[in-house]
């Protein structure tokens, strides 16, 4: 009898510290690093991966000219930036880069940007100023996702995947950016990189 009482205690206690241990801590399911970069926004302000560091932020690559996945892409983004706002989330980005420089300066990012319902536009980073070939390295180093120009169309072939990047610039997780958006998933996942950099 003695043991049995004294088993009871302890399992109680075991268990309570496995489910402390695991609540509130973001699982990340990648670990990429983003590489140092400077950019030009859509207001013409220098952007850096160190200005974005101390916030977690949410990444897409995107083109303002494209006639696919783009326009439901940034649709979707603004759906998830409802979500951060219904959940009370302040301290985040969203950070799109372009895919197509030449065309996409900042001016062009900026009438992109205004043409849909954005909740919160001071929240958003539109990202151009380098080469194409620049921005294929980049993504491809930094995101693991394909840039490539299709000079028979006019279009850009590019990855439609949405990327978690916490506070200090590393790839934590990606999404699904143009059909069956994890919306839910998302804000939950922005809220807890929130909450575990405090």
């Amino acid at each position: 009898m003695k043991k049995r009482y004294l088993t009871l205690p302890l399992l109680l206690i075991f268990v309570l510290v496995l489910s402390a241990c695991g609540n509130g801590k973001f699982k990340a399911d990648t670990d990429w690093q983003v590489e140092p970069f400077e950019y030009t926004n859509q207001h013409n302000e220098k952007v850096s991966l160190d200005s974005l560091k101390g916030k977690p932020w949410l990444g897409m690559f995107i083109f303002t000219n494209c006639t696919t996945v783009c326009p439901p892409m940034t649709m979707n983004m603004t759906d998830i930036q409802k979500s951060f706002q219904d959940k009370g989330l302040e301290d985040y980005k969203i950070v799109g880069f372009s895919v197509d420089p030449e065309v996409d300066k900042p001016k062009v990012l900026n009438k992109y940007l205004n043409s849909y319902p954005v909740p919160d536009s001071s929240k958003w980073e539109f990202l151009t100023g380098y080469s194409q070939d620049e921005i294929a390295d980049f993504a491809l180093k930094s995101f693991k996702t394909l840039v490539k120009d299709n000079p028979a169309d006019g279009q850009v072939i590019h990855g439609t995947s949405f990327f978690l990047v916490d506070q200090n610039g590393v790839v934590v997780k990606n999404y699904s950016g143009a059909q069956d958006v994890p919306f839910d998933t998302i804000a939950v996942d922005m809220e807890t990189l929130i909450e575990d950099g405090k």
